[in-house]
């Protein structure tokens, strides 16, 4: 059995004394582990880092066996982050999040492409955090857990929506909201409207953590990334 992709390093870790297990990211075959032999040698450290994109061909006897991967790189990533700790913070977390979060093998060719297009954003700090936060939007959806934010839950009503049920993830209207308002969660006009102001990404963030935390983080056991 043989393929061959682009795809997005997420994580390493050793096997045996000389080679590394890869965790990575592609469009048609989702996220795939195999053996990259050697991989702890000089000569992958430049290569194999994580955000890194990668041309990969991975092979094995039989379909479901781990496999191995030949590698080599298209670009990297990480040294775009380094210099600002904010993006290094965002970079981990897309990385640690799809590597807990996504099953293997099952393919999420559009994500995939936003994922691509996030990661190449890390040489413009100022549009990566409202993109990152656009991501978590989407990955919530394609997890089946999307915020459905495009009218009132209650009333129908598309104005003044000022809220989002911690229950369902559905909008709802200061109107509707009422005496329950206290125990439902801001919904940042950001996520709405898109205004470019760094304390409005950051609500927007504890709005998506919310229901990452709950639905996903939780459900699989995986420790929520600080980003």
């Amino acid at each position: 059995m043989e393929w061959r992709s682009d795809g997005i390093l997420l994580a390493k870790r050793k096997h045996g004394e000389t080679s590394l297990i890869i965790d990575t990211f592609c469009p048609k075959h989702g996220r795939y582990l195999g053996v990259v032999k050697g991989g702890t040698s000089r000569k992958f450290a430049p290569i194999l880092q994580v955000g890194a994109q990668l041309d990969l061909t991975w092979r094995a006897r039989l379909q479901d066996h781990l496999g191995s991967f030949k590698v080599e790189l298209v670009r990297a990533r990480i040294v775009n982050a380094m210099s600002d700790r904010v993006l290094t913070a965002g970079l981990m977390a897309v990385s640690t999040i799809l590597s807990g979060v996504l099953p293997e093998r099952q393919a999420y060719d559009e994500f995939y492409r936003t994922t691509e297009d996030l990661l190449d954003l890390l040489n413009q700090p100022d549009i990566w955090p409202l993109a990152y936060l656009h991501w978590e939007l989407e990955l919530l959806t394609v997890l089946g857990y999307g915020l459905d934010l495009s009218k009132c839950a209650v009333s129908g009503n598309t104005d003044n929506l000022r809220y989002v049920s911690p229950r369902t993830g559905r909008a709802i209207s200061e109107e509707a909201a009422g005496e329950w308002a206290p125990k439902l969660l801001h919904l940042p006009p950001i996520i709405l409207k898109g205004p470019d102001k760094a304390d409005g990404i950051l609500d927007g963030l504890k709005l998506t953590g919310y229901f990452l935390t709950k639905k996903v983080f939780n459900e699989l056991s995986v420790k929520s990334p600080v980003a």
